[in-house]
């Protein structure tokens, strides 16, 4: 009962919420491994109810943030990950952005009731969107020559402060003091930013996410890992990396903190999703072309080490039944009679011939044989509507151990490496939650998913009629 008055107390001492955003954050790193050396955190934990926050499916930067802000699941958005097909086309493909996204997000209802927002880096904010209060765009941002900010004139704002923004860094890349650096020059610049905002407008609630974190785990996750099976030894010159940029997160967001009065702000640590060792890449298509499920009219090509996008490939699309797109999830199109332009299978069989393939997939071993714990998803199974262009069936080759890679050429299926450049890390089903309220004095242990969190936010600002129509139950 104490603890119940504390968040009855704490709620109405809320005048502010903060929301620090942390792009694929783990529970393992950021609640235990790290805890000591990140003493700002640290602090803040021990004043919060913090756990484990059980990432939607699929576990991806876009559309979780989305999922998190809107209490809606992907199917309802529309939005399936980064990019989707146009259409029915079996190349054509779409980038998401802010437009597509059309239900509303927490700063909408809050604007709708007087309340200002600021947003920094949620993804996708691109192209941005009138807000009440300010906003800043997402990775998805092509760069600093667009108009990146809501309203326009707080863009000249930021380059007086910062120079040129940075949204994204390429982390895909061998150059590894390069990438280092520039995620490092990221995240300074974007926190002296935040801290601006957080200084100098009006802001009820400010939600912003840094993505340097994400860009960090793919890029460095081989050297820190010593159980990664590219893990270049102890005493490699980058294996210091990933928990410097942690120390470094910590420190920024102890400056941040500052300019935070803790006895009406509610903050809360937040992300999309968790981090875990890559295994491999699985070459979908290759596999597909092999069961006879995919045909090619240049089969020589499949296997000859010269590695291609699937949009090379000549493919006999009357003859083919399934194809696929890489990503750290798969995504399995059929190739539907009437549907798309060269359709095989009647719709009157698609059902059996769909569960046919997932379970082909399922069956699906390691390099080695041995049995993998794949998972198949469809989507109208698992959200309320599917909206948009939705893929047949979605897949986590061994559960997200190993990554999908859509292209061919590879002389096995079975890839050491990303095939879109180096990358060591898939993403993993729990990301962390943590929630001060102002007069909280010890922590406390939950547990919750991404779709209780938009309710839960509702809930502290007081605002009850959007509840019933998402999908998570307020903690508070």
């Amino acid at each position: 009962m104490e603890f119940e008055r504390k968040v009855k107390e704490g709620m109405e001492r809320t005048k502010k919420v903060l929301v620090i955003g942390l792009d694929s954050a783990p529970p393992e790193l950021l609640f235990n491994r790290f805890i000591d050396d990140i003493p700002n955190v640290k602090r803040l934990l021990e004043k919060s109810v913090y756990g484990p926050m059980q990432t939607g499916i699929p576990a991806i930067t876009i559309p979780m943030w989305m999922v998190m802000v809107t209490g809606k699941t992907p199917g309802e958005l529309g939005l399936y990950g980064f990019r989707h097909r146009t259409g029915h086309s079996y190349t054509d493909y779409w980038i998401a952005h802010s437009r597509k996204v059309r239900e509303p997000t927490l700063w909408d209802y809050l604007g709708e009731r007087g309340k200002k927002s600021i947003i920094v880096g949620v993804p996708p904010t691109y192209p941005p969107k009138p807000i009440n209060g300010h906003l800043v765009s997402c990775f998805i941002t092509p760069d600093a020559s667009v108009d990146y900010t809501y309203p326009k004139e707080l863009k000249g704002e930021i380059e007086r402060l910062v120079g040129e923004y940075i949204f994204d860094v390429p982390f895909r890349r061998e150059a590894k003091d390069e990438v280092r650096d520039g995620i490092w020059e990221m995240t300074e610049k974007r926190f002296e930013v935040i801290r601006y905002l957080l200084s100098e407008k009006e802001w009820d609630y400010f939600h912003f996410v840094e993505i340097g974190l994400d860009r960090l785990h793919h890029a460095f996750w081989r050297y820190f890992d010593p159980n990664h099976h590219l893990y270049p030894g102890k005493g490699n010159k980058y294996e210091n990396v990933i928990p410097d940029y942690y120390r470094l997160l910590d420190r920024e967001i102890g400056e941040t903190l500052k300019l935070v009065d803790l006895d009406e702000t509610a903050v809360f640590i937040v992300s999309d999703h968790g981090i875990k060792a890559m295994h491999g890449n699985f070459a979908v298509n290759q596999w597909l072309a092999e069961e006879g499920l995919l045909k090619v009219r240049n089969p020589e090509v499949l296997h000859d080490g010269k590695v291609k996008r699937f949009e090379s490939l000549e493919v006999d699309w009357k003859e083919t039944t399934a194809w696929g797109w890489g990503g750290y999830y798969s995504r399995v199109f059929l190739n539907v009679l009437g549907r798309e332009k060269e359709g095989k299978i009647p719709l009157s069989r698609f059902e059996k011939v769909r569960d046919e393939v997932a379970e082909q997939i399922k069956s699906i071993r390691g390099p080695n044989g041995e049995k993998w714990d794949t998972k198949v998803f469809y989507p109208e199974d698992i959200y309320p509507v599917t909206k948009g262009s939705k893929p047949d069936i979605m897949v986590y080759f061994d559960n997200l151990n190993w990554r999908a890679a859509g292209t061919v050429g590879h002389p096995s299926n079975y890839l050491p490496e990303n095939d879109t450049g180096p990358d060591d890390a898939n993403h993993s089903e729990f990301g962390v939650f943590s929630m001060y309220l102002p007069g909280f004095d010890e922590s406390k242990a939950t547990q919750l998913t991404i779709y209780d969190f938009a309710p839960t936010m509702l809930r502290l600002f007081g605002i009850e009629e959007p509840l019933a129509g998402m999908h998570g139950r307020s903690i508070l």
